[in-house]
């Protein structure tokens, strides 16, 4: 009975008034461009009443041998036809579903999906026409009965059939999406029947107490539309349409935006480019579960756009793509997770609509997203590379010839420059996902180079900056400029750890001042751009054991309300972003997801952290980072880092204990230590070799940045 119900329906005509709705109906249909069984009914009714030769040459005819191959692709896909019958008496219609048969010939066979039903009617209808859907177009033929049984139907088809409905975008058939509608605190839930890029129809269910009375069809309604995974589409709706009962209903509901906003808008925004040959996309529809090919127009680090035909668009706005993959000339692709963000019709010429579709990226792998800079930056500057391959014998060349390895740096790295070659060849050659190198090169030759890890949770360290002395200012800024526009294009993306930039300079260094110092002050925002100095000195390990501290002090294990009062310490003396950057948040503590992936790339990362006392009252806070002698030249990421809270109940020995005692955890002899504020050195009249300036930048104050920078490449 249920199969009957889905089967055959009925539409009672028999009046005027009747008559007029069904007019309506396919009118409605037809300039609506979305067309359901009961509009394909009343379409059924109202052409065939025009049957002067003006009417049915104002419809576009469809010959005989393509009707056959879309009769052919119907039962190739295990489809079904709309045959109609009308009462031989009255003026009612009923509609069974039917299968075709392959088709050879003149003559259609189909099978019925419900021969009880056509038993029931067979002796008070007789048929009438039977209606095909084609993609935007829906097809009505007008055969002749040859046989007709419990089992089905055999037809001699016309030399011709009619188009009776263009859409201006196909509808398609969903699966598996679940719907939730809300409107004035109700929530109701269904599934998605079918969807264009315009509008979308659902099946609501109500369930007691719920009535279908709660929904003013006036007012806009909220939808979320999910799978089994994940939200895939959130959207403010209009109702368009709805029909059937008290116990479920269909709505047509029409999406009241086509633009969304997923990031805060910027006005230095990543550069989009249009590339020759142009990729494409390639994704499995999230609603429907079918693959599509689009042509991509322009990208971005952030984002692209495509077009897509305006009578078989399928991209919504606001909806989630969770797989796509970017082919570039079936050469190599990259895959990442999309949103729509906007639709635009373009009218390219006269008759000749398309729809532009813009998405973000909303998340990518590390290795797919450096592929994709490297390509887009390539584009910009056929010089510019980022993570190539790397001659390590001129790179160790050119570091020399600049001056960046100096010889009192050099003594450090001699001693040790097996164990940094190794650690290099990681870095440079295997492409890990912690690392990224930016170099400028001319005809094979390096100019410019910048390199920087990820040291901290959402944390990259530049360092290693230097370019030749006859092209510093173009090299070595055009290096910079590269790994700004990296994270401008990176920072909005979860999956890549970039919400803070941060390097040591020393502040007698005339371009990192000008560069990194300048910055800061342009900004003039230091909850933006920070910096904080250190007074830099090394620790040279005695062959005896280190001194116990005396009574009343203690080392102890850093705990949360240790990090809580750094956090208040440094807010009143620098104010900067300094301490969040370094990771060190209570909800950082104990956290040591980035160990485990240095540790995964045979590389070492490790952290400690110890709270000096003094009768219970915090003095200082220590913190020890062990990485890979040579990770930076300057082993700052290696070395032994000092806040101090209380520097005038400091006194310089306790210091220097607790630093002896400290550095018997790590395996060089030598050991930096980092001392902030630096002017408690100054205040002890503790010894040290230099001051370094450490820079933190957010990557939301990404716009000031840029306007500074823009100033110094006006001559580039």
């Amino acid at each position: 009975m249920e199969s009957a119900k889905k089967s055959l329906q009925l539409i009672d005509s028999g009046t005027e008034v009747n008559d007029q709705r069904s007019q309506h109906a396919a009118e409605k249909a037809l300039t609506k461009g979305q067309v359901n069984d009961h509009e394909k009914l009343a379409i059924s009714k109202v052409i065939p009443q025009k049957t002067g030769d003006r009417e049915q040459q104002t419809r576009e005819k469809v010959g005989k041998t393509l009707l056959i191959n879309k009769l052919n692709y119907v039962n190739f896909q295990d489809g079904t036809l709309q045959i109609n019958f009308k009462h031989r008496k009255y003026d009612q219609t009923y509609t069974l579903l039917a299968k075709p048969q392959p088709c050879l010939g003149d003559s259609l066979d189909c099978l019925w999906t419900d021969s009880d039903a056509f038993q029931r009617i067979q002796h008070s209808y007789e048929f009438q026409n039977f209606l095909l859907t084609d993609g935007n177009r829906l097809l009505l033929v007008e055969p002749e009965v040859i046989r007709e049984d419990d089992e089905g139907i055999r037809l001699l088809l016309p030399e011709s059939c009619y188009e009776v409905s263009s859409r201006a975008t196909a509808r398609h058939l969903c699966e598996g999406i679940v719907v939730q509608l809300i409107q004035n605190s109700s929530l109701f839930t269904g599934k998605l029947l079918d969807f264009n890029a315009c509008a979308v129809r659902v099946e609501i269910a109500a369930v007691a107490p719920q009535t279908f009375d709660w929904i003013t069809t006036n007012s806009p309604v909220n939808i979320i539309l999910s799978n089994a995974q994940e939200i895939l589409y959130t959207g403010e709706c209009n109702i368009i349409r709805q029909a059937g009962g008290q116990e479920s209903r269909t709505y047509i509901l029409e999406p009241l935006k086509y633009e969304i906003q997923r990031f805060k808008s910027k006005e230095f925004r990543s550069f989009r480019y249009e590339l020759t040959p142009s990729p494409d996309i390639i994704f499995r529809h999230p609603f429907t579960n079918t693959m599509f090919n689009l042509k991509v127009i322009d990208l971005s680090g952030l984002g692209f756009a495509v077009e897509e035909d305006e009578g078989s668009a399928v991209l919504l706005p606001g909806m989630i793509l969770p797989e796509v993959e970017i082919s570039f000339a079936n050469s190599f692709k990259i895959s990442c997770k999309a949103q729509v963000v906007y639709r635009k019709i373009v009218n390219a010429e006269e008759n000749d609509k398309w729809i532009k579709c813009g998405l973000s990226l909303i998340d990518i792998g590390s290795h797919d997203h450096v592929k994709l800079l490297s390509l887009l930056h390539q584009s910009k500057d056929r010089d510019s590379y980022i993570c190539n391959a790397v001659n390590m014998d001129e790179l160790w060349d050119f570091l020399f010839e600049t001056g960046f390895i100096y010889p009192h740096k050099y003594a450090f790295i001699q001693k040790n420059k097996k164990e940094i070659k190794k650690t290099y060849e990681k870095l440079y050659t295997q492409n890990p996902q912690i690392a990224r190198h930016f170099i400028y090169q001319k005809r094979g030759r390096i100019m410019g180079h910048l390199a920087m890890i990820r040291f901290f949770n959402k944390t990259w360290l530049i360092h290693h900056h230097a370019a030749r002395k006859s092209a510093l200012n173009k090299a070595g800024l055009i290096v910079l400029d590269q790994v700004g526009r990296l994270g401008n294009a990176s920072h909005q993306l979860l999956s890549l750890h970039m919400d803070y930039l941060m390097c040591y300079y020393r502040p007698e260094n005339k371009f990192p001042s000008r560069v990194f110092g300048g910055a800061a002050r342009s900004i003039n925002d230091p909850l933006g751009c920070s910096i904080d100095t250190f007074a830099y000195f090394h620790h040279q390990k005695n062959t005896s054991p280190p001194r116990d501290l005396p009574p009343p002090w203690q080392l102890t294990n850093t705990h949360m309300d240790d990090i809580r009062e750094l956090e208040s310490f440094y807010r009143h003396i620098s104010g900067g972003i300094m301490i969040e950057a370094l990771d060190l948040r209570p909800e950082r503590l104990n956290i040591d997801s980035l160990a485990q992936e240095y540790a995964g790339l045979g590389l070492k990362r490790g952290r400690q952290l110890y709270s000096l006392r003094e009768k219970g009252r915090l003095r200082a806070v220590v913190m020890v980072n062990i990485a890979d002698l040579g990770l930076n030249l300057s082993d700052l990421t290696n070395c032994i880092q000092i806040f101090v809270l209380d520097g005038n109940n400091l006194p310089k020995d306790i210091i220097s204990t607790v630093i002896s005692k400290v550095a018997e955890t790590m395996l060089q002899d030598e050991v930096p230590v980092l001392l902030f504020p630096a002017v408690y050195a100054d205040d002890q009249h503790i010894d040290y070799e230099k001051h370094y300036n450490l820079w933190v930048i957010s990557l939301q104050f990404t716009d000031p940045y840029f306007k500074y920078l823009n100033r110094l490449l006006r001559f580039v």
